[in-house]
């Protein structure tokens, strides 16, 4: 099995929301009294970054009436708050997005993180957890995770608190999850398609048996049935979210010959390759195919024609997390533990009526 490693960014150690049991008030209130941020406070205490002087002077005026200390030498890795971000990848953008709403909202709270990424690899991922859940870290936010839902709930058990990003499988009741519309993104994406006059419409989706996956199957079968469309079998092939995937699974799709008008990957890797595949087969993308991802990476902007794809909400569905994970760690009653954040379908230059 591969060492487990984790790359750490430290920003300040936070503290919580009530006093501290020395009376001094937190730096939450701090920052309250002072009207600034929290990072604007670690900034003036710790003498570190950027802070105008008047700022500057405005929260040491608050923090010598209060009485509140930075307590620098009491602060290590495991002191205060450190939340762990375990991911399979940084890259591509869809977990960067997320990684990015995380790490920013940390900061803004004075949240440590220790990301570690485990390569989609179950056994280093159980590994870090097992390393990072005794002493070193209050809490975890699992994007895509490989563990089982026995192996969570064993987590919970032991007391260790986490919510999970974009769940690979569906969780019981008391996991807290976060993730995007993902059934009615699909359906949005593929009435788009219908409202253009498509009737052979492709889908090129992620592995069988993921959460996103099958969701996204579910709307798509249900903007047909909507349409009164009859679903095809063939017309539905499973690959694997990345560019070479699409590309494979589109060149099967056009090789027959009554060839879809149409392709809605279930990301805009998968919907890359697919545009890539119909240029290698002399096909127009949207002339002769019309072409719709998910997600709204920085790459539908940047690949020609612009491609039409479903805005999933990346950087907010971190920092819904870190809010989540927040409210656990403050032992704050939690009306929903499952969020699911919407989509909107951005219509770029990749679709177009059927030639």
């Amino acid at each position: 099995m591969a060492p487990a490693t984790c790359n750490i960014t430290e920003t300040m150690s936070p503290t919580r929301d009530h006093r501290a049991t020395n009376g001094r008030p937190t730096i939450r209130e701090i920052a309250a009294l002072a009207g600034v941020s929290t990072a604007t406070v670690s900034r003036v205490v710790n003498r570190s970054g950027y802070v105008s002087d008047d700022t500057r002077r405005a929260v040491e005026e608050v923090v010598r009436e209060h009485g509140y200390s930075a307590n620098r030498s009491a602060r290590g890795l495991s002191a205060g708050r450190t939340g762990l971000v375990t991911v399979p990848r940084i890259y591509p953008a869809y977990f960067s997005g997320i990684v990015a709403g995380v790490s920013e909202t940390l900061y803004e709270q004075d949240m440590r993180i220790v990301l570690c990424p485990t390569l989609h690899e179950h056994d280093r991922e159980v590994s870090l957890l097992a390393r990072l859940m005794h002493g070193t870290t209050d809490g975890a936010l699992l994007v895509l995770p490989e563990e089982s839902n026995r192996e969570l709930r064993s987590l919970m058990e032991h007391g260790f608190l986490f919510v999970v990003l974009d769940p690979r499988k569906r969780m019981e009741e008391r996991v807290p999850t976060v993730s995007a519309a993902h059934s009615a993104g699909a359906a949005q994406a593929t009435a788009h398609l219908l409202e253009l006059g498509h009737r052979r419409i492709a889908a090129i989706t992620g592995p069988r048996g993921w959460m996103a996956s099958d969701e996204r199957v579910r709307g798509y079968h249900a903007a047909l049935a909507a349409a009164g469309v009859m679903p095809d079998p063939s017309l539905v092939v499973e690959s694997n979210f990345e560019i070479d995937g699409g590309r494979s699974a589109a060149r099967e799709l056009l090789a027959w010959g009554e060839r879809p008008t149409a392709i809605f990957a279930f990301n805009d890797q998968l919907a890359i390759g697919a545009m890539q595949a119909a240029a290698d087969v002399g096909l127009s993308v949207p002339d002769d195919l019309s072409v719709v991802g998910f997600d709204d990476t920085a790459e539908a902007q940047i690949v020609t024609p612009r491609l039409t794809t479903v805005h999933q909400p990346l950087a907010e569905i971190g920092r819904m997390g870190v809010s989540l994970l927040s409210r656990l760690l403050d032992g704050q009653r939690v009306e929903a533990l499952h969020v699911e954040l919407e989509t909107t379908l951005v219509v770029r230059d990749s679709t177009a009526p059927p030639a």
